[in-house]
């Protein structure tokens, strides 16, 4: 059985469809009471991931224990343990809210007694309370998101597995999800996340493991991590599009560093460690050659840099965007 510090843990999973090979080694370890973000890019494992360690899939090699249970000797009782919400809402359109809770109460195996209770309770919980006698179809996705997620806790579970919850919501459902899924976490659940949304798991999770090519290539604090990935950026933006090559070669001689460009939206980024100094300068040579600037802006690293330097490519959501 695990330490009672653990929640979640994952030794060498592996897990393949035919030819393809989800999941080639995946290792994870979640402490309690925390959020552990998993990101990766599209189909690099995280759903497969979740499935297994939620008892919906078996692994082909390899071992986890969840909530203290090994995933494939002791389904059951990692099932008593764990809630689940997937990226999309399994509540019923037709029914009440309050009546959708009951229902999944009564799944649970709870009284009638006990189900109109932690209804009541949960409706209140999630802020829901006003629209409970009301049918879900009416409900906006930021409520029907919100409704789910409390379908998944009628039992309070110790672990909760939520996979990109917050997909196709407007930012300010999405942040009153991040209050609820805070609110759980202080009371003692541990969360395992998913999400294509970097700010949500900067937001969130105490914990951050990218997985690429099925399994888990860096693991570590939001801050760690962005720090690793280097020091502060400059960001050029022309006006004129057609002199991106003489204005990357500019900043490449200032900076000292091989600068990344995207032509599109005929940007320069280069790392810039003296901040003001390499901003100065980057701007009075590029107005000696006549080259006007659009925009120009130090940062910090992101997410999506580290998610860049480690994948190769951005997330689903910058490349939407």
């Amino acid at each position: 059985m695990l330490s009672t510090k653990t929640a979640v843990l994952a030794e060498g999973l592996c897990k393949s469809f035919g030819e393809t090979r989800a999941l080639d080694g995946f290792d994870l370890m979640v402490p309690e009471a925390t959020v552990c973000g998993l990101l990766g890019p599209n189909g690099a494992g995280k759903t497969t991931a979740v499935r297994i360690l939620s008892t919906l899939l078996e692994a082909d090699g390899g071992r986890a224990e969840v909530a203290g249970y090994d995933v494939a000797r002791q389904p059951a009782e990692v099932r008593r343990r764990i809630g689940l919400t997937g990226q999309s809402a399994a509540v019923d359109d037709i029914l009440t809210g309050r009546r959708n809770l009951e229902m999944f109460c009564r799944l649970f195996h709870l009284g009638a007694a006990a189900a109109r209770r932690r209804s009541g309770e949960l409706l209140e919980q999630f802020g829901l309370e006003e629209a409970a006698d009301r049918p879900v179809k009416q409900y906006s996705g930021g409520m029907r998101r919100r409704l789910d997620l409390a379908a998944g806790l009628i039992l309070a579970p110790k672990v909760l597995f939520l996979d990109e919850p917050t997909t196709g919501l407007d930012p300010r459902n999405r942040r009153e999800m991040w209050t609820a899924v805070r609110r759980l976490v202080a009371g003692g659940t541990t969360v395992l996340l998913t999400t294509q949304y970097l700010e949500e798991a900067d937001q969130l999770a105490d914990r951050i493991a990218v997985i690429d090519t099925g399994k888990v290539i860096a693991e570590g604090t939001p801050a760690h991590l962005k720090s690793a990935v280097g020091g502060d950026q400059l960001d050029v933006v022309l006006r004129d599009g057609d002199r991106m090559a003489e204005a990357t070669g500019i900043v490449a001689r200032v900076t000292g560093a091989r600068p990344e460009t995207d032509p599109e939206t005929q940007r320069i980024s280069a790392p810039a460690p003296d901040r003001v100094a390499v901003l100065t300068e980057v701007m009075r040579a590029l107005d000696d050659e006549g080259m006007a600037v659009a925009d120009v802006a130090l940062r910090g690293p992101t997410l999506d840099d580290v998610f860049l330097r480690l994948t190769g490519h951005r997330t689903e959501e910058e490349a939407a965007a």
